[in-house]
């Protein structure tokens, strides 16, 4: 059996956090990968999956807030229908 990507991971993950809330992925393929490579970057580089469309201040203190789920995606998605990074979406 063949190991998964760090890519297929991540995403197997994020699908999982979707379900578990009541919510979906994107369904743009493009805009989904990008996210999901931008995370695994982040948790590569610098150990945690900082939010890709989020800026880090480099204080993992005060960066714990972007770490996808980022403390902000529970009221973007309930307010505009979808969080910031265009990961999680109201089904």
């Amino acid at each position: 059996m063949t190991e998964k990507t760090p890519e297929e991971e991540m995403l197997n993950w994020a699908r999982e956090y979707a379900k578990k809330r009541g919510w979906v992925l994107n369904t743009d393929e493009k805009q989904l990968g990008t996210v999901i490579r931008g995370l695994v970057r982040n948790k590569t580089k610098f150990g945690h999956q900082y939010c890709p469309c989020r800026l880090r201040r480099g204080d993992p203190e005060k960066d714990k807030s972007i770490e996808c789920p980022c403390i902000y995606h529970e009221d973007e998605i309930a307010q505009d229908g979808s969080c910031h990074c265009n990961l999680y979406f109201k089904a």
